[in-house]
């Protein structure tokens, strides 16, 4: 889609090599010993499905591709191999495992109708002496779970759920931490086919509300106060006003005080509403009940997650039992390569997929590593000193972590990593120079997967694989069972350059529906309404000959200039390796076929930039290095037409730059039409922008 520039920049500030470098490669035998190998083994034995070409023994790319090949064209073998491999238990059987949709597209399949099971009874059959939790908080406060503690716990809270009037398809929310009682809460109320849905303590109460209420909870569990960056925050005021906005909560259980207080006390709820303690009376007198799990159909309504939703209310994604189950089960075992008592950490709030994605881990009866507080205090090295200490398996985080401690010239030298067999980065494409510090500073020996996917799907549909090297800047495949593609704007697919990533094959985990859509109608157009019969998902992705992947951004905050199109990505992968800046966001408001609109804005790595300063406070110097590094790294054609200090980048709650409002409110859209408020971390930093691109708030109603 373009020609791109790529001369010698090894003279620029901050240049790095562009070419691709294999950073990793598993040997014969780490590949022959992955449980993908064994899985292939177990297709060989099975002469029910109509597997891939090969005898199983080999373990390499070509080996992958067939077999990538296979799981999505043979749709129904694949996951019901996957399904059996994993002793998956059906308390009713199927009538078959997939019921492609009208015109055979990716809307409307169905998956093992009839058949019948339950999420929870999976998370909690691994042997009682296993540790199932380690949560830790930023002050080092530790508490482990074997499994057999944790299905007592789950037992009881559970019995006080159906006590308080709790039954399958009653939705229960969450506005907790990181911590057990999360999980607790969670299990509990699948065991019941209950539906979960959670926000973490940070969400100010509109944001909550304008989630939770969508889904009109019955039992709401909750804290009155957290702690981050050592900072304890009570949020008991946010609580009454979230219960206010719920009119449907019958009862909250209260999770305790702030995750490092010592205090026994507990607020009242001055709404009326009944307030019980997760590890007190909610349950108490019930724990001889046993424990038992709904059999639910395959599609029923597991959790809730929301879309972080700036204009409009979040769209409420209904992810269902099985569907979730299957998928984590094969994302996990095959790709993540987890066994049971592992030790996998990833870190994440109750309100990013990733915590659904990381309980998970409990499916194959792994240890799930749990953090609550600041992945920055008392220093960036915080995590890796607790991944030491737990001696970890599977390091999972976010690129902009990644690229934080290297820029920080971060050394993990006095920790010992040594257990370490993987590491997860997602949240954002990891670019190249962050795959290189990880194999410099962190370990040369794990495997580094780039996972992309989303809320949406609840996993990675882009990742890495045992069998495959790790290449720098580079997701090595498409999972199984992810029918990725690029297709280009004639819906072909193409390979070896940037275009629109598709799945042309459904998958389990996409949603079962959207709450409150009944007709189906937003969730059509979310995904479906670009390419008939093909999930749009929204991302720029290029799909190199080898197979490698790269996301570069999403593909509505593309830069289109003079044709060429980029992705935000890779500019942020530029400008952020500069010393000088320590954030950018950059956004294209230039109309179809016009130049100019080309604005960066950029937070000074120094922090001497204060609220609402514009363009002067940028260094005429520091201009100049910008503009010289895109024009030589990037293209002539997105040297920026406006570089702006700002004192802070705005992003929303889960982290996400807002390329798409800002775009819309610097073209003139009113800010409460391009975005809203309250999905914001700091609402004020809208404002500041304006001011700093010199445009009147009060213009644009912010």
């Amino acid at each position: 889609m373009g020609d791109s520039v790529k001369p010698d920049t090894a003279h620029l500030p901050g240049a790095a090599p562009t070419a691709r470098r294999v950073l990793w490669r598993p040997s014969a035998q780490q590949a022959a010993d992955s449980r993908l190998a064994d899985y292939v083994a177990y297709l060989v034995r099975n002469a029910r499905y109509q597997r891939p070409a090969g005898d199983g023994t080999a373990c390499d790319a070509e080996a992958y591709v067939d077999l990538w090949q296979w799981s999505t064209t043979e749709l129904g073998d694949f996951w019901s191999s996957i399904a059996d491999y994993f002793e998956v238990n059906f308390h009713q059987s199927a009538e078959r495992p997939y019921q492609p949709g009208p015109d055979a597209g990716v809307a409307g399949a169905r998956w093992f109708p009839g058949g019948t099971l339950n999420y929870a009874e999976h998370a909690l059959r691994a042997p009682d002496d296993d540790v199932a939790i380690i949560e830790r908080t930023e002050s080092s406060r530790r508490k482990s779970w074997t499994y057999g503690e944790l299905r007592r716990e789950v037992r009881r809270v559970a019995a006080g759920l159906r006590a308080a009037g709790v039954v399958s398809g009653d939705r229960v929310a969450a506005y907790l931490p990181n911590s057990s009682e999360a999980i607790v809460g969670f299990l509990s109320c699948a065991s019941l086919g209950a539906i979960w849905s959670s926000c973490p303590p940070e969400f100010g109460a509109a944001t909550v509300v304008d989630r939770l209420a969508q889904i009109a909870p019955k039992i709401l569990f909750a804290v009155s106060g957290y702690t981050h960056a050592g900072k304890p925050y009570d949020r008991s005021g946010e609580l009454e006003t979230i219960l206010a906005g719920l009119p449907s909560v019958e009862q909250i259980v209260e999770c305790g005080a702030q995750p490092d207080s010592t205090s026994t006390e507990r607020p009242t709820a001055t709404s009326g509403t009944p307030v019980h303690t997760a590890y007190d009376s909610l349950g108490r007198g019930l724990a001889s009940e046993p424990l038992s799990f709904a059999s639910v159909p395959f599609d029923h309504p597991l959790y809730i997650l929301f879309s972080s939703g700036t204009t409009g209310l979040p769209k409420a994604i209904v992810h269902g039992h099985g569907g979730i189950l299957l998928e984590h089960l094969k994302q996990l075992g095959l790709h993540a390569d987890i066994r049971a008592r592992d030790r996998f950490f990833w870190y994440s709030t109750t309100g990013w997929m990733m915590w659904n994605y990381s309980v998970s881990a409990l499916l194959l009866g792994a240890t799930v590593v749990l953090y609550d507080g600041s992945p920055g205090f008392p220093d960036l090295a915080a995590l890796w000193c607790m991944a030491s200490e737990e001696r970890l398996h599977y390091f999972g985080t976010s690129a902009p972590y990644l690229m934080a401690c290297r820029k920080a010239g971060l050394d993990l030298s006095a920790f010992d990593l040594s257990t370490l067999r993987g590491i997860g980065s997602t949240g954002a494409p990891l670019p190249a120079e962050g795959f290189e510090w990880v194999y410099e500073a962190v370990s040369k020996d794990a495997r580094l997967a780039s996972l992309s996917g989303g809320t949406d799907v609840c996993t990675g549909f882009v990742g890495s694989c045992p069998w495959l090297p790790v290449t720098s800047g580079r997701s090595a495949c498409a999972s199984l069972g992810a029918r990725v593609e690029a297709f280009d704007d004639n819906a072909v697919s193409v390979r070896a350059q940037t275009a629109e990533l598709v799945l042309t094959a459904p998958m389990p985990s996409m949603p079962v529906k959207f709450w409150n859509d009944p007709e189906g109608e937003r969730y059509h157009s979310s995904y479906f309404d670009t390419f008939p019969g093909v999930w749009r998902h929204g991302d720029w992705i290029e799909i190199g000959e080898d197979g490698t992947l790269v996301i570069s951004g999403r593909s509505d905050s593309t830069l289109n200039r003079g044709g060429v199109r980029m992705g935000t990505s890779e500019f942020y992968r530029v400008v952020e390796e500069l010393p000088e800046i320590s954030d950018s966001l950059v956004v294209d408001t230039a109309e179809v076929g016009e130049a100019g609109g080309l604005w960066l804005f950029v937070v000074l790595g120094d922090g001497s930039c204060p609220p609402g300063t514009a363009e002067p406070s940028v260094p005429a110097g520091l201009i100049e290095i910008i503009r010289r590094t895109i024009r030589v790294r990037l293209s002539p054609r997105h040297v920026p037409d406006r570089i702006v200090a700002l004192a802070d980048i705005p992003r929303t709650l889960s982290g996400k730059k807002l390329e798409v409002p800002i775009k819309r409110v610097l073209m003139g859209t009113p800010v409460s039409d391009a975005l809203k408020l309250g999905t914001l971390r700091r609402p004020e930093s809208v404002v500041e922008l304006l001011l700093a691109a010199g445009v009147s708030p009060s213009d644009t109603g912010a």
